[in-house]
C-alpha cells in the first residue's frame, strides 16, 4: 500500500479539547436538513458581462474590477424590481446579453424582460408563463423567439409574442423537445436554437413500442377527492425500455421561422439507433449529430442540410471493440468557422482533437494518460483554448490554457493542487477560478491569462468552525490487478485513538461515470461519513475500477460481467482494513446506493461472512430489468450475452444471505424500478433469509427534501442497532 498523503483537519485528540464545540447534526449535514444551508462553504457567484466581471447575490449586483477585486455596485434587487415592475426575488439568474450596453435580462417566471438599467427603461418583454406549466422550454436571445413544450404539443413564441403550435401528434407516446435515450450521451435537454436564432432543432420521440411499467401514485395524507372521484391510488406508467427489448424510435425536426416550415433529417430508419449531441454549424445552414448503433460499438459524426434534412456528407466514425460514448457536442473554433473540435476516448483517455468541417483530423489537441474533464473557452487573440483535467493528479480537476498551435499547456489556476472550476471571460483574458482543497472550504482568484497575476477575491470561513470534526485521511492501494492505484478516503472517529477497535462502514458506489474521491473539501466527504464517525465509526469508501476518470481501460475493465471486478477491488479495501489494528474486522458494514446499492448487496451476498450489516438504497438487482442505453452499453444485451447477466444477477445469492441487510427504495424510481428490490424479496422469502425492507410512497430514484434527513436517520439507526 502505497500512502500518497495524510492530513488531519481537526486534532481531536482527548475529549478536553472537544469541551465547548458543538456536535454536528442530520440537520447540519444532510442536504434536506434545516440548517444545512449554514454549513456549506459560502460562495461569491459571478457572470460576463461581455469581458467584465460582475457579481450577482441576493440583494445586490456589482461590477468586479479584475485586477484589485474590487466591487462597485450597478443595481439592487429592490431598485430594478422599482424600475421594471418586475416580482423578482433574488439577482442569481440576471444575465448580460450584450457587452458595452446597460441591459439586463430579467426573467420572474412569469414574464422576460430586457431592462436598460442605466436608462430605466424596458427595452422588449414577452409573458413567459404559458398559461401554465410546461414540459420544457429554450430561449433564444438573438431572435427573442422561445420554443416550449405544454400538454405534450411543441410551440414558438416569436419576439412579438405571438405563439404558433408546431404539433398536434404529442402525447406521452409521441414527445417532442424533451430529453430522449433516457438522458444517456450527454443528453439534458430536446430543444437546439441556431445561433442567429432563426431555426430550432428539436427531438421527437416515438416511444407506443416501449412497455409501460406500472408505477403507483398514492394520494397524500390530506387529499380529498372531489365527490364522485375515486380514493383509490391511481396508475402512473412509465416508458421503460429494458435491456434486450423494444426501444425508442427518434427523430430530429427543424423549424424554420422565416418560412414556418418544419422538416426531418433525413438520417435512416431510426430502429435501435441513437441521436445525440445536436450542434449547429456558424452559418447555421449545417447540423450535425453523433449517431450510434444500438449495441454502441459505431459512432458516426454527421451533417445535414438544415434547409431540406438531407443527408451531406459522414465526417468521422469510431469503432470499438466494446463501446464508444459520445458526450459531447462538436465545437468550431470562432476564428475558423472551418475547423471545430471534437471530443474522444480513442486513444485511451478522453482527449480534444482538432477536425475541418470535411472531417478531416489535423491534430490531437491534447494527450497523455489523464482525461479532459471540461472545455471552458477560447482565446482569439492567441488561438488558445482554456480546459480543466487531472493532468496533476486523478483526484485533482486544474485549469490549464493549451496552444492550439503548439500543443503546449500552462497551468493557470492559483495554486495547482485541490479542485478547481474556471469560468473564462469571452476574450479568454481572465479566469474565475473556485477552488477548493481538503483543507480549504472555498476560494475564489481572478486570473489573468496574460501575465499570471492571480488576484485574491474571495475566501470562505470555515462554516464547521466551533463543531467537532472527525479526521479524513486520503491514499491508495493496489487494485486486484496487483498494478493500478486506486484512492480511498478514511473518516475516523472523534477521539481516534489507535490503540481501540472500531465499527467501520465501507461506502460504496463503485459504478460508471461517478467517483468518490477527490481533492475537494474533506476530500469530498459526505456529510453521513461525517456524522457516523462523531457516532464512532470508521468510515472507508474506494474508487475501484469502472468507475470514471482514469482511462478507458481503467472504466472498461467491467464490460459484460459488471459488479465482479468491482467486487474484488472492494474486498482489496476490506484486506486493507483488516490489516489496520484499529479496525474491528468483526463489525464491518456496508453502504451504498443505485448502482452502490447493487454493489452493497452484491458484497453481503457474495461475502457473507465479511460484511455485519448492510443499507441498500434503490439497488439494482439484474441487470435484465435495466434500461436499454446504459445497461447494454456495460452488459450487451440478455441474448447476445446470457451468461454474464446470470452471473451479475443477485437473485441465486439471495440464499447466501447472513448478516442484517436492509433495502430501501422509492416507491416512484422511474430508474431502478421496484421490480428489482421486490423479486429479491421473494427470492429471499423461497430460500428463507430474511431481509428487511422500507419504502418512501411517491419518491423517486433519490429522496427528495427533508425526507432525505429521515432517510438518512433511517439507514444510521440500522447501523446503530446491529453494528455497534
Amino acid at each position: 500500500m502505497k500512502k500518497i498523503f495524510v492530513f488531519i483537519l481537526a486534532m481531536i485528540a482527548t475529549t478536553t479539547y472537544a469541551q465547548g464545540l458543538k456536535t454536528l447534526t442530520l440537520e447540519d449535514l444532510n442536504f434536506g436538513g434545516s440548517n444545512y444551508h449554514n454549513m456549506v462553504p459560502k460562495h461569491r457567484y459571478t457572470t460576463w458581462w461581455g469581458n467584465e466581471l460582475i457579481r450577482t447575490d441576493v440583494e445586490d449586483c456589482y461590477i468586479v474590477d479584475k485586477n484589485t477585486g474590487i466591487e462597485t455596485e450597478l443595481f439592487s434587487l429592490e431598485s430594478i424590481n422599482k424600475w421594471s415592475g418586475m416580482n423578482l426575488h433574488h439577482l442569481y439568474d440576471i444575465t448580460f446579453p450584450e457587452a458595452g450596453k446597460t441591459q439586463v435580462l430579467l426573467n420572474d417566471g412569469k414574464k422576460q424582460m430586457l431592462f436598460d438599467w442605466k436608462a430605466k427603461t424596458e427595452i422588449w418583454h414577452t409573458d413567459n408563463n404559458f398559461n401554465g406549466s410546461t414540459q420544457a422550454s429554450n430561449f433564444n436571445y438573438t431572435s427573442r423567439a422561445t420554443a416550449y413544450v405544454k400538454d405534450c404539443q411543441l410551440h414558438i413564441v416569436n419576439a412579438k409574442g405571438k405563439d404558433k403550435q408546431l404539433t398536434t401528434d404529442g402525447s406521452r407516446n409521441i414527445v417532442y423537445g424533451q430529453s430522449v435515450h433516457r438522458d444517456e450521451f450527454g443528453i439534458n435537454g430536446g430543444l437546439y436554437w441556431s445561433n442567429d436564432g432563426k431555426k430550432l432543432a428539436f427531438y421527437r420521440m416515438d416511444q407506443s413500442m416501449v412497455t409501460d411499467f406500472p408505477l403507483v401514485n398514492i394520494p397524500e395524507l390530506d387529499w380529498k377527492p372531489a365527490e364522485g372521484e375515486s380514493r383509490i391510488a391511481t396508475p402512473a406508467p412509465e416508458k421503460y425500455p429494458m435491456a434486450g427489448e423494444k426501444s425508442h424510435k427518434v427523430t430530429v425536426g427543424v423549424y424554420d421561422m422565416n418560412t414556418g416550415n418544419v422538416i426531418y433529417l433525413d438520417a435512416g430508419d431510426p430502429t435501435d439507433r441513437y441521436f445525440t449531441n445536436i450542434a449547429w454549424s456558424p452559418d447555421n445552414k449545417t447540423i450535425y449529430m453523433f449517431e450510434l448503433n444500438r449495441d454502441q460499438n459505431d459512432c458516426r459524426l454527421v451533417s445535414y442540410n438544415a434547409e431540406n434534412g438531407k443527408k451531406i456528407a459522414e465526417l468521422y466514425r469510431e469503432t470499438d471493440n466494446k463501446y464508444v460514448e459520445p458526450l459531447h457536442p462538436i465545437t468550431f473554433l470562432p476564428w475558423d468557422s472551418s475547423k471545430f473540435i471534437m471530443w474522444s476516448q480513442k486513444d485511451g483517455y478522453t482527449h480534444l482533437y482538432l477536425f475541418n468541417n470535411k472531417g478531416k483530423q489535423l491534430k490531437q489537441i491534447t494527450k497523455g494518460k489523464w482525461v479532459v474533464l471540461n472545455f471552458l473557452g477560447f482565446d482569439q487573440k492567441h488561438k488558445s483554448i482554456t480546459i480543466e483535467s487531472n493532468e496533476l493528479s486523478p483526484i485533482q480537476k486544474n485549469i490549464f490554457i493549451v496552444s492550439l498551435e503548439t500543443g503546449k499547456r500552462a497551468l493557470m489556476d492559483d495554486n495547482g493542487i485541490g479542485w478547481h472550476t474556471g469560468s473564462v471571460s469571452p476574450d479568454g483574458q481572465y479566469i474565475v477560478d473556485s477552488y477548493q482543497t481538503p483543507t480549504i472550504p472555498n476560494n475564489i482568484a481572478i486570473v489573468n491569462t496574460a501575465n499570471g497575476k492571480r488576484t485574491s477575491y474571495y475566501k470562505a470561513e470555515d462554516p464547521w468552525k466551533g463543531y467537532t470534526v472527525p479526521t479524513y485521511e486520503c491514499g491508495t492501494i493496489k487494485a486486484a490487478d496487483g498494478v493500478t492505484d486506486l484512492y480511498y478516503r478514511m473518516v475516523k472517529p472523534l477521539n481516534f485513538d489507535p490503540n481501540k477497535k472500531y465499527p467501520t462502514i465501507v461506502y460504496v458506489y463503485g459504478g460508471p461515470h461517478a467517483h468518490n474521491i477527490d481533492a475537494r473539501w474533506h476530500y469530498c466527504s459526505r456529510g453521513w461519513e461525517t456524522y457516523m464517525a462523531e457516532k464512532g465509526y470508521l468510515l472507508f469508501i474506494l474508487d475501484n475500477r469502472g468507475s470514471e476518470n482514469r482511462g478507458k481501460d481503467f472504466e472498461q475493465v467491467t464490460f459484460r460481467h459488471l459488479g465482479e471486478e468491482e467486487m474484488k477491488d472492494q474486498m482489496k479495501g476490506v484486506d486493507f482494513l483488516k490489516s489496520l489494528p484499529y479496525v474491528d474486522a468483526e463489525r464491518m458494514g456496508i453502504h451504498g446506493w443505485s448502482f452502490g446499492g447493487f454493489m452493497t448487496t452484491n458484497l453481503m451476498t457474495t461475502y457473507p461472512d465479511v460484511f455485519k450489516v448492510g443499507v441498500a438504497g434503490g439497488p439494482v438487482i439484474d441487470w435484465r430489468w435495466y434500461e436499454v442505453m446504459y445497461g447494454e452499453r456495460y452488459m450487451d444485451t440478455p441474448q447476445t450475452n446470457p451468461e454474464g447477466y446470470a452471473n451479475c444477477s443477485l437473485l441465486p445469492k439471495a440464499k447466501n444471505l447472513k448478516g442484517k441487510l436492509q433495502i430501501i427504495i422509492g416507491l416512484n424510481d422511474p430508474v431502478v424500478v421496484p421490480q428489482h428490490a421486490f423479486s429479491f424479496l421473494k427470492a429471499c422469502i423461497a430460500a428463507g433469509t430474511q431481509p428487511d425492507f422500507f419504502v418512501y410512497p411517491g419518491e423517486p430514484h433519490n429522496m427528495r427534501g427533508h425526507q432525505s434527513t429521515h432517510l438518512h436517520e433511517r439507514i444510521s439507526q440500522y447501523f446503530f442497532d446491529y453494528l455497534k
